[in-house]
């Protein structure tokens, strides 16, 4: 049976002193996040007993960031498994310890939806939502930024210029692609 590693064979692989891994592994003093990233790695690789603790430390570190996601549909397979895609991202980010509210739009009306997402962004750091590009919406969004509250729209583009970013298809780019396509595939007009 091969012998459990020790501290002293962690120090040596990570290529740092015994007193770091014991300040790495004790949260004695601080300790660069490259260097415990290092000891991290090492742990994991030779098998240590205590790299699940390392990361843990590691994480203690990071802020803490409460994000708030409304999606539409929460019986269709496409949003439940968007749903359990972000959970996963926010629980494994590397630059923050996230925790995320996702909730379904009971409705979607705009009207609805702009008051799932203020009542959202009351318990939320950030919001990112799907919803329709509605004045409504866009009121609720200029409302939020206006407080230092940054909000995202998802899949469909709304409230250009005022939320704080996009994330999903150009869908400029994807008309005029679907339209050369188009134009050179079909044998006759129409």
């Amino acid at each position: 049976m091969a012998k459990r590693p020790t501290i002293t064979d962690l120090a040596r692989i990570s290529g740092v002193s015994v007193a770091t891994v014991d300040r790495v592994l004790n949260n004695r003093l601080p300790v660069r996040e490259e260097t415990a990233r290092r000891v991290y790695e090492a742990a994991t690789s030779i098998g240590y007993h205590a790299a699940g603790l390392i990361k843990q430390r590691m994480r203690q570190e990071l802020p803490e960031y409460r994000l708030g996601f409304l999606l539409l549909r929460g019986n269709d397979v496409f949003y439940s498994d968007f749903a359990r895609e972000i959970e996963l991202a926010v629980s494994q980010s590397q630059r923050f310890r996230g925790v995320a509210t996702i909730d379904f739009a009971s409705s979607l009306a705009p009207d609805e939806i702009a008051a799932q997402m203020r009542k959202l962004a009351a318990k939320s750091r950030a919001v990112a939502l799907v919803g329709p590009d509605h004045p409504t919406l866009t009121a609720a969004v200029e409302t939020l930024k206006a407080r230092g509250q940054p909000v995202f729209s998802l899949l469909s583009d709304f409230a250009a210029g005022i939320r704080e970013g996009y994330v999903g298809l150009d869908n400029r780019k994807v008309g005029r692609t679907a339209a050369w396509m188009i134009a050179r595939a079909a044998r006759k007009p129409g």
